[in-house]
């Protein structure tokens, strides 16, 4: 068994190889066979039109040698770097604001410290084109400079495009145009996205949500870290890059189809909770086991179980959700 995944992580010492073996058996005839359908749509001209065919392809899964290249053209990212040539190097050369690389100094040993390629004694060592990013993108953006969970993001990044620039560029898709407001000092993007799940628990799972309000649990506290860690360290790495790849071409939305998934599948057992420390535990175990670990399966549902999700209900949501924050404030 190897303890170590092929993205660096080291798996957990409980870690189930048998129920992991039997899983990936099966996700690797589904991986080899995507592939040559990628292969096919692109060509060996790397590129794509957005689509209905290409949105569907998304959806199941893009193989890790095209995943680079994907997200980079869906989400803009690549249209974005060939319009500024050496711009991120520029960055990096410019005058610097030494609170910043403080800041992001101080987060560099706390990046997955169970990945081997993030350690000091790991040749390449990422924690460099790390550091860079994150300097580059706090420079780049001072409206949001650095913020934690920022690390861990750029850290999956690097880890898919082996890329300094690419990285830089599709974090900034990421921060700039696909989360609304989640990294800025007020974090009023975040914490709205965060009522507005609560919202839809109400209107698709409201056992759920009724079991929320009556012991004073709020949404934040469960789930916060879904949010600004977009799943990392959550959920298991190949069901988070799954995860991405529609992130990348459909949006913010699909937080909130992963997020009301996990809910809803295990509504019975969040239910057996009976006190404030009982639900907080058990939003920690929904991401666990073989519902998550099966990405494949896990994906097929995050676009069936909770039902219509329309981009106009979000942002009806979003708007009274900060709108009622905004006067609390």
């Amino acid at each position: 068994f190897c303890r170590v995944d092929p993205y660096g992580f080291e798996r957990p010492e409980d870690f189930d190889y048998a129920t992991y073996e039997a899983f990936f058996s099966r996700y690797l005839v589904v991986l080899t066979r995507r592939a040559i359908k990628w292969s096919k749509l692109l060509k060996g001209n790397n590129s794509i039109q957005k689509s209905l065919k290409v949105k569907r392809y998304i959806r199941k899964g893009i193989p890790n040698e095209h995943r680079a290249l994907i997200w980079m053209i869906v989400s803009g990212a690549q249209a974005n770097m060939e319009q500024n040539p050496g711009y991120y190097q520029r960055l990096l050369e410019g005058e610097k604001n030494d609170k910043l690389l403080e800041a992001i100094k101080t987060d560099m040993n706390r990046t997955f410290p169970d990945n081997v390629k993030f350690r000091k004694t790991a040749d390449p060592c990422l924690q460099h084109a790390l550091y860079n990013v994150l300097v580059a993108y706090g420079h780049h953006n001072k409206a949001v400079g650095y913020c934690q969970g920022m690390n861990f993001i750029a850290g999956y990044l690097i880890l898919i495009t082996k890329n300094e620039e690419e990285s830089f560029w599709l974090l900034d898709a990421l921060i700039g145009r696909i989360l609304p407001d989640y990294y800025s000092p007020a974090m009023l993007g975040l914490k709205t996205d965060q009522e507005v799940l609560g919202e839809l628990v109400k209107m698709k799972v409201p056992a759920v949500a009724e079991l929320m309000e009556r012991h004073g649990v709020m949404w934040t506290l469960v789930v916060s870290r879904w949010f600004i860690c977009l799943f990392i360290d959550i959920l298991p790495v190949e069901t988070v890059l799954r995860i991405w790849d529609c992130l990348f071409y459909e949006g913010s939305k699909i937080i909130f189809r992963v997020a009301l998934t996990l809910i809803k599948q295990n509504q019975a057992f969040i239910l057996e909770a009976t006190n404030f420390p009982d639900i907080c535990d058990k939003f920690k175990q929904i991401t666990k086991g073989t519902f998550v670990t099966e990405c494949h399966t896990f994906m097929q549902k995050i676009f069936t179980d909770p039902g219509s999700l329309s981009m106009a209900t979000i942002n009806k949501l979003r708007e009274n959700c900060r709108e009622k924050l905004l006067s609390q404030g």
